[in-house]
């Protein structure tokens, strides 16, 4: 809904009221805008709740209504206080169309008193009124001026339990929110003395790989990897590890990245301690496709892992020089399994048809613009890429 569309609005009905607050004079503000800012500032409950909803149809799509209807802030706010449940949902939809792209807006949202209200919902007999107050924190914990706020009104613990005991959309919007806040270091402490790993696993073990649920899952498995408490349980939560390998086999490329970014972590931390749990859930595979497949980021973090996988994580002699080839050679000969094995075999094999596919484009590639007019034949070879 664009919110230039109009509606008909009687001048009757006290826009230019001197008691407003609200720049209702302003010609370019359009009617359907006006006609809900002084709605909302009305005495009448009846009035408030059908600004609540025409804010919240307003704002659904539109940022330059996002913008105009910033007034309502303040009092849709106060709507969430009122000891009337039937204004609850209409102010929070309305609240939460109007922080979604707008920075100001969220920022002005919490400063106006709204997480009392929205983290008290979180407790809430209402399961959709559940589901939007996870929703709004989910959006206003984008904002950086917020985080530190939101996690200050005790909002990380009932996140974790929603992780626990919400539905799967709640449990969705709930990691998520719990990932924004994560990245400000003074929440990451906190988040982690919730115990929230065994409901995570959870997660990761029922939604879709490729979604962003589990992107933002694993990128705050990633996180947690960084303590000891963390890696602990991870390791400890049956199915714990494979979770995390399923991502890095088929998630996103963003998803893969945070997946084989734990897995890393992990090893780093105490190779000796997480090498044999990490190989014993057939990471290899999904490990050699992203060296070749995955991100820039992924490709690095991946062989790097490789290498720490293997027997020794250090460099060989000259005659078995530390290449990728070697050193999945390394690890395959002490996988137990043959379907691992042969699976990875079968992939290294692939890799290196790959590569010597890339090589021969190149040297046709150099022909065509390497001519004997241009530059010798020896001269063409030498610039062709070390593999």
């Amino acid at each position: 809904m664009d919110c230039s569309s109009s509606s008909s609005f009687s001048s009757s009905e006290g826009l230019n009221s001197p008691e407003t607050n609200f720049d209702f004079d302003n010609a370019r503000t359009p009617i359907a805008v006006r006609r809900a800012l002084q709605l909302i500032q009305s005495d009448d409950p009846g009035s408030k709740l059908q600004a609540a909803r025409d804010i919240r149809r307003l704002t659904k799509t539109s940022n330059r209504c996002r913008r105009q209807l910033s007034e309502a802030v303040g009092p849709l706010v106060s709507m969430l206080r009122v000891d009337s449940p039937e204004t609850h949902e209409p102010a929070l939809l309305a609240l939460l169309n109007l922080a979604v792209k707008d920075e100001k807006n969220k920022i002005n949202i919490v400063e106006a008193g709204a997480l009392e209200p929205i983290i008290s919902f979180l407790k809430s007999d209402n399961a959709n009124l559940i589901e939007y107050a996870t929703a709004s924190l989910l959006t206003l914990s984008a904002s950086i001026t917020n985080k530190p706020i939101i996690s200050a009104a005790g909002a990380i613990p009932l996140l974790v339990e929603m992780l626990r005991d919400g539905s799967p959309q709640a449990k969705a919007d709930a990691v998520m929110a719990l990932s924004n806040l994560s990245t400000h270091s003074n929440n990451l402490n906190i988040i982690l003395q919730t115990n929230p790993i065994p409901f995570m696993v959870d997660l990761l073990k029922t939604c879709k790989k490729s979604s962003k649920t589990a992107e933002k899952c694993c990128s705050l498995i990633e996180s947690l990897m960084g303590f000891d408490e963390g890696r602990t349980a991870l390791t400890s939560e049956e199915g714990g590890v494979l979770a995390v390998v399923e991502v890095l086999e088929n998630g996103t490329l963003q998803a893969r990245e945070h997946a084989v970014g734990a897995l890393l972590t992990m090893c780093e931390s105490d190779r000796c301690k997480y090498r044999e749990p990490i190989l014993r859930e057939g990471v290899i595979p999904g490990l050699l496709e992203l060296t070749v497949q995955g991100t820039p980021k992924s490709q690095l973090k991946a062989r790097t892992l490789l290498q720490l996988l293997r027997e020794s994580p250090y460099p060989r002699s000259e005659i078995q020089p530390d290449t990728l080839e070697n050193i999945v050679c390394n690890i395959i000969s002490r996988i137990d399994g043959d379907d691992q094995s042969g699976k990875a075999k079968k992939m290294l094999s692939e890799m290196v048809q790959v590569s010597m596919e890339q090589s021969l484009r190149h040297l046709q590639q150099r022909a065509l613009v390497c001519t004997p007019s241009d530059l010798p034949i020896s001269n063409c070879a030498s610039e062709v890429p070390s593999k």
